[in-house]
């Protein structure tokens, strides 16, 4: 019986530089203290001028950000940035949800949460398993 040598793991992912991951942390430990402060100073109610700007205008990069998603998806020559915009996609998607349910009215939150459970969330999980899936 012959063995192989295992070959040895890399240390880091091929072309991702070794600063990445220590900036990305150190951006993490930065955000910690903010959201405390936030949470301490920010009120409990806002009324906002540009609401409907703002819920039109995050909706309208999500469909371009799914629609370049499905773009690359049929073009074989592209398939190679479908992984980016599907992750792009899946996060939208989780913050689109989250705002959905935590600023509908009472009298809306039963949509907001069947729309989560149902479409959004399911669908970002369709975006992450195409962002990580393995490439062939």
């Amino acid at each position: 019986m012959t063995t192989h040598p295992t070959p040895p793991r890399p240390t880091t992912r091929p072309g991702l530089p070794r600063w990445v991951g220590p900036l990305y942390l150190t951006l993490s430990a930065i955000l910690l203290p903010w959201i405390v402060h936030l949470s301490l100073s920010l009120p409990g109610r806002q009324l906002s001028e540009h609401y409907r700007m703002a819920w039109v205008g995050f909706d309208v990069f999500l469909l371009g950000q799914l629609a370049r998603t499905g773009a690359y998806a049929l073009r074989p020559r592209r398939r190679d940035r479908v992984p980016p915009h599907a992750a792009a996609s899946a996060a939208m998607l989780c913050v689109d949800a989250w705002f959905d349910i935590t600023t509908s009215t009472p009298h809306d939150l039963p949509l907001s949460l069947l729309l989560a459970a149902t479409v959004e969330l399911p669908l970002a999980g369709l975006c992450w398993w195409l962002a990580t899936r393995p490439r062939t």
